[in-house]
């Protein structure tokens, strides 16, 4: 185990740790602008959602470690508290990249991204028209939290608007997360992509209450087969279920012996059959 106090370390050091660590993290493309009328559009990382009533995005413009000037998207919104924050998704990361080029102040990063503004409807700044959602949204207030190179400066945004693409809704008008695409910034010049296999259901917690690892049957909650995300699973059911007779194909392998019984019972599992696991479980 390394373990690694941040007074240590130089900060450029210490935010390749923190970025690595923390990730994947999701993306606010935020277009802002000037009093002047110049626009400004810059990808923050330092971004989530923070409240829903009233409905709250923040983002973090940090101070540059070089020399610790600040963001121009910053000193646009002391000026003009309004923004828009993008999403960002697969098909046009790389667009995305190029905008976060350190351009001089005044330069216009639609123009240097070939990205498309789009007028917004309560707010100045424009909105990324290829971008599939979009939040027109008032800066209620920006909290430094220091004033060295790498101090970030919290930008708390109240959604005045939200913009959705149709095409990446579902029959039930809920966004899609297959069909969003969206990317997000990991350590170094890393970056992941939600889509196939990398995205997978968890059942929430909050709609029962589970038994607990604790109440897992002993020879469960030891096996050398199952791992802690197969026992959370088996735990997180309402109550053991009664053990009912195992198919014909699992009474094969069940006669295998335990370690047999486990791994089959794990691929029950990683198929999201959890009823069918424990059927196998409890045939031992």
């Amino acid at each position: 185990m390394i373990t690694i106090n941040p007074k240590d370390l130089a900060v450029p050091k210490l935010q390749a740790y923190l970025q690595s660590a923390v990730s994947p993290r999701p993306i606010a493309f935020v277009s802002s602008i000037d009093k002047a009328g110049n626009v400004n559009l810059s990808p923050f990382s330092f971004f989530n959602m923070f409240s829903m009533n009233p409905p709250i995005l923040v983002f973090s413009p940090s101070r540059r470690v070089r020399d610790n000037s600040e963001k121009h998207t910053l000193e646009n919104i002391r000026e003009v508290d309004e923004v828009v924050i993008n999403i960002v998704d697969y098909s046009m990361v790389q667009q995305t990249s190029l905008a976060s080029c350190d351009f001089p102040k005044g330069v216009n990063e639609f123009i240097k991204s070939g990205l498309t503004p789009e007028v917004s409807q309560q707010v100045k700044p424009p909105r990324v028209k290829e971008s599939p959602v979009a939040f027109e949204c008032r800066v209620k207030q920006v909290i430094s939290l220091g004033d060295q190179g790498g101090a970030g400066n919290l930008v708390l945004c109240e959604v005045l608007l939200m913009h959705i693409q149709e095409r990446v809704v579902d029959e039930n008008g809920i966004i899609d997360p297959y069909k969003i695409d969206a990317v997000a910034r990991m350590g170094q010049n890393y970056y992941c992509r939600a889509q196939g296999d990398n995205i997978f259901v968890v059942p929430k917690p909050n709609e029962k209450v589970g038994i607990g690892y604790d109440r897992l049957p002993e020879q469960i909650r030891n096996s050398s087969v199952l791992t802690g995300n197969d026992l959370g699973m088996l735990a997180n059911i309402e109550s053991i279920p009664s053990a009912t007779l195992p198919t014909d194909e699992e009474k094969s392998v069940i006669a295998k012996g335990t370690e047999a019984a486990h791994k089959l019972a794990q691929s029950h599992l990683r198929a999201g059959r959890v009823a069918e696991a424990w059927r196998v479980l409890l045939s031992l």
